[in-house]
């Protein structure tokens, strides 16, 4: 059973929104604050967002404030991540992980399998 699992990815246009959704399973996801990566054509592994695990706190990379959102749901085992004006440079693989993921690595706690996210006119 895949611990984590990414929908919502899509292709859109730039300016447009996104909403991407993470279903945790086999795992206390209430007791773990979580984080969204992204991987970028040409870069490496890009933290993106952190939640703390009640959901109270978060912080966000630079390239991410003021347009995206991460929230969460415990009872229901999901976290989210709400993006809104998109750009051509927010096209990626995006992840969802367990922790704190500023420096992300791949060795270090649970990982999805990633939801692609393409934005293009």
């Amino acid at each position: 059973q895949v611990p984590l699992l990414e929908s919502g990815g899509d292709l859109v246009q730039p300016g447009r929104s996104l909403r991407l959704s993470c279903v945790a399973s086999g795992f206390e996801f209430w007791a773990h604050p979580m984080s969204w990566v992204r991987q970028t054509p040409g870069k490496g592994l890009e933290w993106v967002a952190l939640i703390s695990s009640d959901g109270t706190y978060t912080e966000y990379a630079d390239s991410a404030k003021g347009r995206f959102t991460a929230s969460r749901k415990n009872a229901e085992n999901a976290l989210y991540l709400q993006m809104n004006s998109l750009a051509t440079e927010d096209t990626g693989i995006y992840y969802c992980t367990t922790g704190n993921q500023r420096t992300p690595a791949r060795s270090a706690g649970y990982w999805g399998r990633g939801t692609q996210v393409t934005v293009s006119s």
